[in-house]
């Protein structure tokens, strides 16, 4: 499989990736704007956001897709949209329902290694072994499963965009092959620059204290640099390996959702709760993900040309 059926000239390609950052940022910056003047930020990890925050957030989420369908309609002008996003079923077909549940599996057990280190150090406040109760860990699951499904399509809205579009370009653009033994410098930069622009799209809710409440930019900021860079290559091998957004979309929509809600359902309810410190956006996640990037690193599994083509 390709990451690009049909692929643009250099110039379109190199064209398309200005256009498409311009958009997917001014989209985020626009959808934002309401909180921004009104001054609203997050102080508590344990604080839910309200209606509008979450209209905000979500149109903010659609604003990537936006982007990359008008750049491949408009800029490009080759190619179907779902050939060249990859928005198709995962492949082979017989193995999609296993290609969907890994990501789940992956991102979770990722998750409860982080709690466990954060535990074992001291920077995470487990509530003791009696929060692992079966029925309350169930209703936790399955309340968590129905929320992330029912905002799947916004996270359909992100990885169109970041997985779809800009990742392979940034590949072809780099002079990547994509076949084994080949491109290795053009593969780190595009996992690099896509990591990087994924973690700076979130500058606006950064400044507002969404994903690390009550730190300063300057904290926050290289923070999600970090966790974004150390996310984006497990995102990715579950696209490659599907040669489908829709793994990526998953394993998105469980780090953003089901991922937070483990860290507060299984803390002390009377400890403050510091995203930097015991998640996967944190210093214990970084270790946990640093090493199974490195397992994915080592083994080729982070390389197109492993999956073949065709």
């Amino acid at each position: 499989m390709t990451l690009l059926t049909q692929t643009p000239p250099s110039a379109v390609r190199r064209r398309g990736l200005l256009v498409y950052l311009v958009l997917a940022y001014a989209g985020m910056w626009a959808a934002m704007a309401p909180l921004l003047a009104d001054g609203y930020q997050r102080a508590d990890a344990r604080e839910e956001v309200g209606t509008l925050e979450q209209l905000c957030i979500g149109a903010a989420m659609l604003a990537p897709a936006l982007a990359a369908l008008l750049v491949v309609r408009v800029v490009e002008r080759g190619g179907g949209v779902r050939e060249s996003l990859a928005l198709c079923w995962p492949r082979p077909r017989a193995r999609a329902v296993r290609a969907c549940l890994l990501p789940l599996g992956v991102l979770g057990g990722l998750t409860a290694v982080t709690l466990a280190l954060g535990a074992l150090v001291g920077s995470y406040p487990f509530a003791g072994f009696g929060s692992l109760d079966a029925g309350r860990v169930g209703s936790w699951a399955v309340q968590g499963l129905i929320g992330m499904m029912l905002s799947l399509p916004l996270f359909f809205g992100e990885e169109i965009g970041w997985q779809g579009f800009l990742f392979p370009r940034l590949l072809k653009v780099g002079g990547g092959s994509g076949g084994p033994g080949g491109g290795t410098a053009a593969l780190v930069r595009a996992y690099l620059l896509t990591g990087t622009a994924f973690a700076l799209w979130h500058l606006p809710t950064l400044l507002m204290g969404g994903q690390y409440p009550g730190r300063p930019w300057y904290v926050s900021v290289p923070a999600l640099t970090v966790s974004c860079v150390l996310v984006l290559p497990v995102f990715t091998w579950l696209r490659l390996r599907s040669g489908s957004v829709v793994p990526a979309v998953l394993a998105h929509a469980f780090t953003s959702s089901m991922s937070v809600s483990m860290v507060r359902e299984f803390a002390d309810p009377n400890a403050d709760l510091d995203p930097l410190t015991m998640s996967l956006a944190g210093w214990p996640g970084w270790i946990v993900l640093g090493g199974f990037v490195a397992f994915l690193a080592f083994t080729g599994r982070l390389r197109p040309g492993r999956y073949g083509r065709g």
